[in-house]
């Protein structure tokens, strides 16, 4: 997960060693995605934070949300009683979205966390929170991971903006990393957006934590519009509710903004990813951009072979 600023050494599970000795026991570097047999303390923690947020969801969460939400109850066992295997949620999304997950012992830098978004491969912890509070946890858990990001992970559109701003960190500065990073934080994380006329959630951060989800949607929060160039510079808070909140009209919206914050970052080149390859192509001659341009016009090709027929199918 990612690291924007720090990582708090003061909540109670830090001091508990037993509970540190088995976050580490869950993963380590390598291996493939192991299925936990989770604790009965582990699982009663994980269905106090399920119980209560989702009565929350229906006038909380958006309604990308909203629909993945049942989908990951029935092909990932997204149960009060069950914490889901992440090797289940990795196969899911891959089908959904094309992304997958990979396990994580705690914090990444903010450019490693980054860069694995631009791959489609969101990194993700597989240890529950501590048993002594439930309801809060300073830093990613499975239960910020499962609840909060895969449902809308597994939504095309969200995840295109996702690995956008992954895609946007590569070959970057450390100061324009850092700028990516709080953007993320502002809009993965933490952000809102308008349906129907209501503010409505689909940041992680929102969505796995059952009072700043409150508090956000709240006449108590502040709320500006989303802007790349100014968001940048707002300060991330990691132990206490967020000072301002961030609105986009839309995901659309918010990744258009994205991708024009992004062109004013200096870089040599650009980059490309290649679906077929599961690789970043770096655009930096006209070969390289000519490869691009073939498979652009392959797609152009068939898009406009389905328009005919359709066009033909209808008498237009």
């Amino acid at each position: 997960h990612c690291l924007v600023f720090f990582s708090s050494s003061s909540f109670q599970g830090f001091k508990d060693e037993v509970y540190r000795h088995r976050r580490k026991y869950l993963w380590k570097c390598g291996q493939p995605i192991p299925r936990i047999e989770y604790t009965a303390e582990e699982v009663r923690t994980w269905g106090v934070v399920f119980r209560e947020l989702t009565k929350l969801y229906p006038t909380h969460a958006c309604r990308e949300y909203l629909k993945n939400l049942p989908l990951l109850s029935k092909h990932c066992g997204y149960r009060e009683d069950n914490i889901p295997q992440l090797e289940d949620v990795s196969l899911f999304l891959r089908e959904r979205s094309g992304f997958t997950v990979r396990p994580v012992a705690g914090y990444l830098s903010p450019r490693d966390f980054l860069a694995g978004l631009a791959y489609r491969v969101f990194n993700c912890t597989q240890y529950v929170r501590h048993s002594t509070d439930p309801l809060y946890t300073p830093e990613p858990d499975t239960c910020h991971e499962l609840l909060g990001h895969v449902p809308l992970l597994a939504d095309p559109k969200f995840a295109q903006f996702s690995q956008e701003i992954g895609l946007a960190s590569l070959g970057a500065s450390d100061e324009d990393v850092q700028k990516l990073a709080t953007c993320y934080f502002f809009t993965i994380e933490f952000g809102l957006c308008k349906q129907d006329g209501q503010l409505r959630a689909y940041g992680a951060g929102l969505l796995s934590s059952i009072g700043e989800l409150r508090h956000a949607l709240s006449d108590q929060a502040c709320v500006k519009m989303f802007d790349p160039k100014t968001t940048c510079n707002q300060e991330c808070l990691i132990t206490t509710f967020q000072d301002v909140y961030f609105v986009s009209e839309s995901f659309e919206e918010a990744k258009e903004k994205m991708r024009e914050f992004a062109k004013t970052i200096k870089r040599p080149f650009s980059v490309y990813y290649n679906p077929y390859t599961q690789s970043i192509d770096l655009l930096k001659d006209t070969r390289s951009i000519e490869n691009v341009v073939q498979d652009l016009r392959s797609d152009l090709t068939t898009v406009c072979d389905a328009l005919g027929k359709m066009n033909t199918y209808m008498g237009i």
